[in-house]
């Protein structure tokens, strides 16, 4: 959205294709509007049923491949009924990828998770691994990454070469070379929370996290708490991470600080009694987060980088899809802890609550470099001279 508005400001005409449930406020900002096919939003993600990581990391990425036909063909949709200039494509939409591939036109990516690009600088992707140290390291990552690109073809080779073929373009060598399509990928982090990349292709710019929320009120009596305020918050997409919450609830109830919890997708009817009351479905996060000491997260890429762009430390307890690169991101860049969902219960939230609040300099850190990669501007800056020029 702050792209979308910095591109607006810059004169830019902005047609936009998304979710039915946020039409109201897209209208209320001005802008052109519309929900994507109801075929789409009818695929939700169901990979919280799957037993174990591997199994919750193949259902979510099937749930992107059952959707990826419905997108491509909404896209070129889109595409016919307003003739753009210029396309901005989320990457988790691969059938609009490949439709976007195919149009011919000038387009760019919108990645807002961590990017699964292959790297001799960095760790496989899609583990969680640390950086590796020395040969042995260095032996494990390539290892690694051949499984995970032999798994990935099993899985989603076939499925993608389809899609591909309805819009006219051949299949690709490895399913995750799609991840390498777009001219322009406007990536939404930066390092240190990313790892140096030295051979990512040149289209790859990271501009930082970007981050917006919509509109709301901060929760009532915010003003009057004199303690350091914690956020707590679930998946805006259903995961079955309810618990992180009433655990936390719990944790911090004795604690000389003041949790603030939101569960988007959760039905807050589902917890506890004793911590339900303390439960909103949804407030603004900046508010809460510019009094924090800590935020707890459950992994997103979003709502973490929303803690760590105002320099406050997290913890992370990852459930699931890119959750636990993004716990491995938190730890390494020295800017928070994380626990395993498995493990989580009160006693061990709160030792892990304390270690990541005294991991504010490492947030601060990459508060800075955030700030520095430039933001809506800096992508703004590069839609208009890599797309228009």
């Amino acid at each position: 959205m702050p792209v979308l508005e910095e591109l607006r400001h810059r004169g830019h005409e902005v047609v936009l294709r998304t979710l039915a449930s946020e039409l109201p406020e897209m209208h209320q900002l001005g802008f052109q509007a519309e929900a994507i096919a109801t075929e789409i939003e009818a695929l939700p993600m169901d990979d919280w049923r799957a037993r174990t990581r591997l199994g919750r990391l193949k259902r979510a990425v099937t749930i992107q491949l059952e959707r990826a036909p419905l997108d491509c063909r909404d896209l070129d949709a889109a595409i016919a009924a307003t003739k753009p200039d210029a396309l901005i494509v989320d990457m988790l939409a691969l059938g609009a990828v490949s439709a976007a591939e195919a149009w011919g036109g000038p387009w760019a990516s919108s990645c807002p998770f961590p990017l699964p690009i292959p790297s001799r600088s960095g760790p496989a992707p899609g583990f969680g691994f640390r950086p590796a140290r020395g040969a042995i390291g260095r032996a494990r990552d390539r290892a690694f990454e051949s499984i995970g690109t032999a798994g990935f073809d099993r899985l989603a080779g076939s499925r993608l070469s389809e899609v591909r073929a309805t819009v006219g373009l051949s299949p690709l060598k490895h399913a995750r070379d799609v991840y390498s399509q777009p001219p322009l990928h406007l990536y939404m982090t930066a390092e240190p929370f990313e790892y140096p990349q030295r051979d990512w292709p040149e289209s790859v710019l990271m501009v930082g996290p970007c981050n917006w929320e919509g509109a709301g009120e901060p929760p009532e009596g915010l003003e009057d708490v004199e303690e350091p305020l914690v956020l707590i918050t679930t998946s805006s997409e259903f995961q079955d991470d309810g618990r992180l919450a009433e655990v936390a609830l719990e944790a911090l109830r004795s604690e000389e600080l003041h949790p603030v919890a939101t569960v988007p997708s959760a039905a807050i009817e589902t917890l506890s009694p004793a911590v339900r009351g303390a439960a909103l479905p949804y407030a603004p996060h900046m508010p809460v987060l510019r009094r924090s000491a800590c935020a707890i997260t459950h992994g997103g890429m979003g709502a973490t980088q929303k803690a760590l762009a105002l320099g406050v430390p997290v913890l992370v307890v990852p459930f699931g899809r890119d959750q636990f690169e993004v716990a491995r991101r938190v730890e390494t860049a020295h800017a928070g802890t994380s626990l395993s969902s498995r493990r989580l219960n009160p006693r061990r939230l709160r030792a892990k609550v304390r270690e990541a609040i005294g991991c504010r300099p490492g947030a601060e850190r990459i508060a800075r470099a955030f700030a520095a990669a430039g933001g809506a501007r800096a992508a703004a800056d590069a839609v208009e001279r890599r797309l228009f020029a």
